[in-house]
C-alpha cells in the first residue's frame, strides 16, 4: 500500500503523519501525487516570462479585489466635498468621487490603486513577451496548437481588462477613451447604433455605462481569465514543457528540475521578487493621476490624451488612416471602421491562426517538442519582426502630437511620416532581419566544418599569414577539419566556451580570494621577481665581459684585467 508519509516522531507530528495516512488508505493520492511532484520543468531563463505574467495577474487579483470594497460605479451626480482643495464644490459622478476616495482618503489606497495599475502593465507586457518567445522559438507547434489560440484570447480578454478598468474613474483621460470607443462602435456598419446602445443604455455618455463596464471588469473578464489562465496551466502540464536542443535531450524527454524541491522554491522566490517589485513601483512611480485631470465634461478635451501601451497602436492606426468613406447604397463606412472594428479581429484572427498558417506552408505535420532558434527559421523570425516593426510604428503615431509638440514639427508632417513608415518600415524590417539570420547560420556552419578562431596567427613557408583554427570535430587522416552536423543548438564560437579559458575565480566583489589561492599566487610573483633579477644580473655580467674583450680604455673590465 502507498503512503503520502512515513510514520515517524510522536506529537503533533504524529497526528498529522496519521491523518496523511488515513487520507491515503481512503482515497490512495500517494501514487498520483508521487509522480506529479516528480515533474520536470526546464531550467531557461524564458520560461519565466510566462510565471511573470502569472504572478501579476495573482496580485491583480488581489489589488482589485481590496479596491473593489471602496469602489462606487455610480454614476449619480455629486458636488466633492473631500480633502482635495483643487476640485472641491466641482460637479461629478459619484464614481470619480470614490475614486479620489481611495486616493485620498482610504488607508493604503493610494498605494492599491497604483500597483494595480501597473500589474496590469505587467501583466500585459509580460505575455505579449512571453508570446514572442513561444513565436520565435517555435513553441506554437503540434502538438501546441490550442495552447497558443488560448494565450492570444487571454491577450484579447487582457486587452479589454485593461481598457475597462482604465475606464471606471470617470476621470477625463478615461473618459475621452470611452468617446472614442463610442466612436469605434457607431462606426461597425449595420449592428453599430444597437451595440452602442447595447453598450451605453442611451445616447453618449448616458448614466449607466459605468456600472456595466464595472460587472464586465470585476466579474466577467476575470472570470474569462481565470478559465483561460487554468486551461493554458493544464495542458502544459498534460503535454510536458518544451525545452532547447541540448546534450541529452530529446523529443522524448525533459531535462531540468523537479517540481519538489528546486523548482517550488525558485517559484517561489520570484514570486516574491515579482510582488516586491510591483510593491516598489507602486510605492515610488506616480501612475495614473486622475486627480489631475477633473471629471469627465464631452465638451473638455485636450491634447496629450493618450491611453496605456497596449492600446496606444490602435490610437496610431485612428490618427493615419486616410480620410476614405465608402458608401454601399444607403450605408456608409466610416474610416474609422477600419481603423479598430475590423483592425483588431483581424489581428488577433491572424495571430491566432498562425500554427495553421505555417504548417501549410511548410508542410511540417510532425509533432515537436524541442524549439527552434530564430535564426534557423528565417522567414518566421523575419515575420515576427515585421510585426513588432508594423507596431512599433503605430505605437508612434498614437504619440504624434506629442512628438510634434516637444520636438517643433509639423503635425501634418509626422501623420504622413507615420503613413509611409508603417508602409515602408516593416518590409525593411524583414529584409534585414532575414539577411542577419543567413549570416548567423553561415556563421555557426563555418565554425563546425572549419572550428574555432584561436586568435593565432600562422605565417606559411611561402610568407601568407593564416589564422590556425582549432577543430571541433577532429582531424581526419589528412589532416583537415571533420565537419560536425548542425543540431539546433548554440555553436561555441571562443576558446574559453571549450574549457580552454581555466577553471573561473572563486573570488569576488564581496567574497576574498581563497588563502591558498593568494599563497600560490604570491609565491609566482616571488619566483618570477627572482627570475627576472637573475636575468638582469646576467646581462650585466655579459655586458662587461664584452666591454674586456674590446678593451675599451678606462671600463671596469679593463681595469680588473691589468691588475
Amino acid at each position: 500500500m502507498s503512503s503520502i508519509t512515513t510514520p515517524t516522531g510522536s506529537g503533533d507530528n504524529a497526528k498529522v503523519v496519521a491523518a496523511l495516512d488515513g487520507l491515503d488508505q481512503r482515497y490512495h493520492p500517494a501514487a498520483g501525487l508521487r509522480r506529479q511532484f516528480n515533474k520536470v520543468f526546464p531550467t531557461h531563463w524564458s520560461f519565466m516570462l510566462g510565471e511573470v505574467a502569472l504572478y501579476s495577474f495573482i496580485v491583480l487579483l488581489l489589488s482589485g479585489t481590496y479596491l473593489a470594497l471602496f469602489f462606487d460605479p455610480s454614476m449619480e451626480e455629486v458636488v466633492y466635498d473631500g480633502p482635495f482643495e483643487n476640485l472641491r464644490g466641482i460637479h461629478m459622478s459619484r464614481a470619480y468621487e470614490s475614486a479620489l476616495a481611495i486616493s485620498f482618503e482610504v488607508r493604503g489606497g493610494l498605494f492599491i490603486r497604483q500597483v494595480h495599475h501597473w500589474a496590469a502593465l505587467l501583466f500585459l507586457a509580460a505575455m505579449v513577451v512571453h508570446m514572442c518567445r513561444t513565436f520565435f522559438t517555435g513553441a506554437f507547434r503540434k502538438p501546441r496548437e490550442a495552447t497558443w489560440v488560448i494565450g492570444v484570447l487571454m491577450l484579447f480578454t487582457g486587452f479589454f481588462a485593461g481598457f475597462t478598468g482604465y475606464s471606471l474613474p470617470d476621470d477625463l483621460l478615461s473618459g475621452t477613451g470611452l468617446r472614442i470607443a463610442s466612436g469605434f462602435t457607431l462606426a461597425i456598419p449595420v449592428v453599430g447604433t444597437w451595440l452602442h446602445w447595447m453598450l451605453f443604455r442611451s445616447e453618449f455618455p448616458g448614466t449607466e455605462v459605468i456600472p456595466f463596464l464595472y460587472i464586465t471588469h470585476v466579474l466577467v473578464i476575470p472570470a474569462t481569465l481565470l478559465a483561460l489562465v487554468s486551461v493554458h496551466l493544464g495542458l502544459i502540464w498534460y503535454q510536458k514543457h518544451t525545452q532547447f536542443p541540448g546534450r541529452g535531450r530529446s523529443e522524448r524527454n525533459v531535462v531540468g528540475v523537479r517540481i519538489l524541491p528546486t523548482f517550488a522554491v525558485k517559484a517561489g522566490a520570484f514570486f516574491a521578487v515579482t510582488v516586491g517589485v510591483l510593491g516598489v513601483m507602486g510605492g515610488l512611480f506616480q501612475i495614473n493621476p486622475i486627480w489631475n485631470f477633473g471629471p469627465y465634461n464631452p465638451a473638455h478635451i485636450s491634447a496629450g490624451s493618450q491611453p496605456d501601451w497596449y492600446v496606444l497602436f490602435t490610437e496610431g492606426m485612428l490618427r493615419i488612416f486616410p480620410p476614405w468613406d465608402i458608401y454601399l447604397g444607403d450605408y456608409n463606412i466610416p474610416p474609422a471602421f477600419w481603423a479598430s472594428p475590423a483592425f483588431l479581429p483581424v489581428l488577433y484572427v491572424l495571430a491566432g491562426a498562425y500554427p495553421w498558417i505555417e504548417r501549410r506552408f511548410t508542410k511540417d505535420d510532425a509533432l515537436h517538442n524541442l524549439l527552434q532558434r530564430p535564426r534557423d527559421v528565417p522567414v518566421r523570425t523575419s515575420l515576427g519582426v515585421m510585426a513588432i516593426s508594423f507596431y512599433a510604428v503605430l505605437v508612434l503615431c498614437g504619440s504624434n502630437d506629442l512628438i510634434a509638440y516637444f520636438f517643433d514639427v509639423s503635425l501634418n508632417a509626422t501623420t504622413w511620416a507615420g503613413r509611409i513608415g508603417v508602409l515602408v518600415v516593416p518590409p525593411i524590417a524583414y529584409w534585414v532581419t532575414y539577411r542577419i539570420c543567413i549570416g548567423l547560420q553561415r556563421s555557426d556552419r563555418a565554425v563546425l566544418e572549419h572550428g574555432i578562431e584561436t586568435g593565432i596567427i600562422k605565417r606559411l613557408p611561402h610568407g601568407g599569414f593564416i589564422e590556425v583554427h582549432q577543430p571541433l570535430g577532429g582531424l581526419d587522416e589528412h589532416g583537415h577539419a571533420i565537419p560536425l552536423e548542425y543540431q539546433g543548438a548554440p555553436v561555441p564560437k571562443r576558446m574559453n566556451q571549450l574549457g580552454m579559458g581555466g577553471a573561473p575565480v572563486p573570488g569576488s566583489l564581496l567574497t576574498p580570494d581563497p588563502a591558498e589561492e593568494i599563497a600560490a599566487l604570491e609565491q609566482a610573483r616571488a619566483e618570477e621577481a627572482a627570475a627576472a633579477a637573475a636575468a638582469r644580473n646576467g646581462r650585466v655580467t655579459n655586458g662587461g665581459a664584452g666591454r674586456s674583450v674590446l678593451g675599451s680604455p678606462g671600463s671596469p673590465a679593463r681595469i680588473d684585467s691589468t691588475s
